[in-house]
């Protein structure tokens, strides 16, 4: 099946569709793309939208959200930062990304619900959260909507970037 933005996908090992590597300006990188819902979904110019709109980002989106990243940090800090010897020092927002890989190289791109807007989720591991790691969406592709650890919903409650849980 040939998307546009992705090429020819093939069939996923789980549901969905798989690409091969792509170029992804905001993260620096080529990663496969995970399209999940596609085949039967009434608006696939959607997702198209949603793709497009992501591939065209930049390091300013991520920059974007570096508060509310690093208010995730905080918040693991506030719980283990004094448990742990090797918790990292992070100075604030402007130092959080470089505490972060995007080390999946899959990005995912799904309709949460029937009704719900087109997201991509991307996972990645941050050194402040081995376990759970890090989790970032982007609502239609074009802005974060939601980070903090990887849990695989696409959007919070209250649509805010990030929530304590």
């Amino acid at each position: 099946m040939e998307i546009p933005g992705l090429g020819t996908l093939t069939a996923s090992d789980y549901d969905g569709l798989l690409s091969a590597p792509v170029e992804v300006p905001v993260l620096g990188g080529a990663y496969r793309f995970h399209v999940e819902g596609y085949e039967d979904d009434p608006a696939p110019h959607e997702f198209h939208a949603a793709i497009e709109a992501f591939l065209a980002l930049d390091g300013r989106a991520l920059a974007a959200a570096a508060a509310a990243v690093f208010d995730y940090y905080r918040h693991m800090g506030e719980i283990f930062g004094d448990e742990l010897d090797d918790f990292p020092r992070i100075a604030g927002p402007g130092e959080v990304w470089d505490h972060v890989t995007f080390a999946s190289r899959e990005v995912t791109v799904c309709r949460g619900y029937e009704g719900d807007p087109v997201f991509v989720s991307v996972e990645a591991e941050c050194e402040w959260e081995v376990e759970h790691g890090l989790q970032v969406v982007f609502r239609e592709g074009a802005r974060i909507t939601k980070v903090g650890p990887y849990d695989g919903h696409l959007k919070n409650d209250e649509d805010v970037l990030y929530e304590r849980f």
